[in-house]
């Protein structure tokens, strides 16, 4: 808050920025004994704010390196920030949640354990990238955010989209998909894209998708290599495996991936029902996503 002169007159504004980054100015009113207030308050307030700050920075930065000493950290350093990025955009869990391969770091979290890396790493020698070098995100609904690639920019300038036009990619070959559910009937108007943005990522229609996106949410906070926490949202682990189960039958699915697709979908399936008795296969919610 800063007293600016309009007509000779002093008045409070409210500065701040929206989820794109615009800077939005909003006036209080002019210079009283109200105002005076209310910006003495502002100030104590950010004074209090800017120390608890950076005690709180301070005991992250501290833990972090515990967390690095002991092996905790999990989730790919660039995925992180993206997803942490979603999350500071207000997109994480309300418009889109982590999917695939990268859920599982929220899985074993929660469980407290950790799974094979075997599992989390893919076998598609022509991409030559693991798992964790390919982040996908499915889109549930239409949204209305900053254009998805300024956002990834924002992390690593190289990233662009490439010949798909629902995938990004980076100099180092680090991959980013924009996925949704076909629709049935197919020409049903949706928005394929995250914001009003020809040059945005179009969001690529997958079927078997659409009993996903009305799944019950998992969220959880799991450690990325830099020992730091994040909030990871994804899809209830019962339907992840179910999912995977069903991508593993398919026959127009390379076999190499098919497999792995059944070994992920054993392995997660062992948390649930190892370390995760919250989550019974019985459940009102699961048999309601079916349907």
């Amino acid at each position: 808050m800063v007293w600016t002169e309009i007509k000779g007159r002093d008045y409070l504004v409210r500065s701040q920025y929206d989820t794109s980054g615009v800077r939005r100015q909003t006036s209080l009113g002019r210079r009283s004994k109200d105002t005076e207030s209310i910006k003495l308050e502002y100030e104590r307030g950010r004074s209090e704010a800017q120390a608890r700050l950076k005690n709180l920075k301070a005991i992250v930065v501290r833990q972090s390196a515990i967390n690095r000493a002991i092996g905790l950290g999990r989730v790919p350093l660039i995925g992180a920030k993206i997803i942490r990025a979603l999350d500071h955009a207000g997109m994480l869990g309300s418009r889109i949640r982590v999917f695939g391969t990268n859920a599982i770091y929220a899985y074993e979290a929660i469980a407290g354990v950790r799974v094979d890396p075997e599992l989390t790493t893919t076998e598609d020698i022509d991409l030559l990238f693991d798992a964790r070098s390919e982040l996908t995100f499915v889109a549930i609904e239409n949204v209305s955010h900053p254009p998805f690639l300024h956002l990834l920019r924002k992390i690593d300038r190289s990233f662009e989209r490439s010949n798909q036009t629902f995938r990004a990619v980076n100099e180092d070959g680090y991959m980013v998909d924009l996925i949704k559910p076909l629709r049935n009937p197919s020409w049903r108007d949706e928005n394929q894209r995250v914001a009003v943005n020809a040059d945005d990522l179009l969001a690529a229609e997958i079927e078997g998708l659409a009993w996903r996106e009305s799944a019950p949410a998992f969220e959880a906070v799991a450690i990325d290599e830099k020992g730091e926490p994040l909030r990871i949202v994804a899809t209830d682990p019962r339907v992840w495996v179910a999912h995977k189960l069903w991508l593993s039958k398919r026959q127009d699915r390379e076999p190499l991936k098919r497999r792995r697709d059944e070994a992920q979908a054993h392995a997660v399936g062992r948390l649930i029902t190892e370390y995760m008795p919250h989550l019974p296969y019985a459940s009102p919610r699961v048999n309601a996503t079916k349907d």
